[in-house]
């Protein structure tokens, strides 16, 4: 088989490196590494399909496929995942203490397809109780378009997000990263949940989910011209987070620059029953679907699909184990 050059672009992590920077392979594939970060590849990806295998967002992927106009098919391997509890920023002087707080509010968040926001909604609403559709959300715009369905008030604010906030324009902001007036102490802004940790172990719980952020994707047209490709992308990326995981417990030589490191990985193992960063499409089916659930509920997708329906058929009996 003739060695075919591929572009891979995704966030550098310790899951990612080890393909990155050669030491785990894919034979017959030479990658060009294409390293940013997530709106940028995102953006570039949905909108000019500029990446032959990419880091892509899940959220954004299932509103595609929904629609059936999908750039990417999905290999079941989760590059990011995030407990979202710690995302959710409120005016500290609006009387919001509690998530039911939030209904009948004004709510900023970067993107409403963002897959942060997927989860923070979907959360909100099943595990909280909260009718998010009573929320005025309000968008710094989307990185394609989306097609929402009567009696949703959403819409792009026509300010950055931030500067609404500190200014008490917005009551609360869905972010990944944290607002310079929280950071600053600039605005009498605060988390919804201060001791975010504990909510989200408590969640984790009861629903047995490490949210899915992003998958790996592989371009419709290559995966077409190289049938083969998806599976040995998943087998490749499976080497790596195992080295990554590895080298958490290595206490000869500190890999990661945390001194207890090897004991907080030991730690979050236990608590979350294994490996605590599953690849793999049936480990992962249950979770898919909640996401395709709170995808039609919140209107990003016209229909409910099949988990499978965003997978290469060739990627979904393998497992990582």
């Amino acid at each position: 088989m003739s060695e075919i050059t591929l572009s891979l672009a995704c966030v550098a992590t310790d899951r990612t490196r080890p393909v990155l920077d050669g030491r785990v392979a894919v034979p017959g594939v030479r990658f060009i590494g294409l390293p940013g970060e997530p709106e940028d590849i995102f953006r570039r990806a949905l909108r000019d399909r500029a990446f032959e295998v990419t880091e892509l967002s899940m959220g954004s992927h299932i509103v595609t496929t929904a629609r059936g106009d999908a750039p990417y098919v999905g290999v079941p391997v989760f590059l990011s995942r995030a407990f979202r509890h710690s995302a959710i920023y409120v005016r500290s002087d609006r009387g919001i203490r509690a998530p039911g707080d939030l209904a009948g509010r004004t709510v900023g968040l970067p993107e409403y397809q963002q897959t942060a926001a997927l989860w923070v909604r979907g959360i909100l609403r099943e595990h909280y109780g909260v009718d998010t559709r009573g929320i005025a959300w309000r968008t710094a715009g989307e990185r394609v378009a989306i097609a929402l369905p009567d009696g949703l008030d959403v819409r792009p604010l026509g300010e950055p997000l931030e500067a609404a906030l500190a200014a008490g324009r917005l009551d609360a902001l869905i972010a990944p990263r944290p607002p310079a007036c929280f950071l600053e102490r600039s605005a009498p802004v605060d988390r919804l949940f201060p001791d975010y940790r504990a909510a989200e172990q408590a969640w984790f719980k009861a629903s047995g989910f490490f949210p899915i952020m992003h998958c790996l994707a592989v371009r419709r047209d290559v995966a077409e011209r190289h049938p083969w490709l998806p599976v040995e992308l998943f087998r490749a990326f499976a080497r790596a987070k195992a080295l990554s995981l590895a080298e958490l417990a290595m206490v000869n030589v500190l890999r990661v620059s945390l001194p207890w490191i090897a004991a907080e990985a030991a730690a979050q193992t236990a608590f979350m029953g294994g490996d605590p960063w599953p690849y793999g499409f049936a480990r992962n089916r249950a979770e898919i679907a909640a996401m395709i659930r709170f995808a039609v509920h919140d209107g990003l997708a016209a229909r409910a699909i099949e988990p499978e329906a965003l997978f290469h058929p060739s990627t979904l009996d393998l497992e990582d184990r």
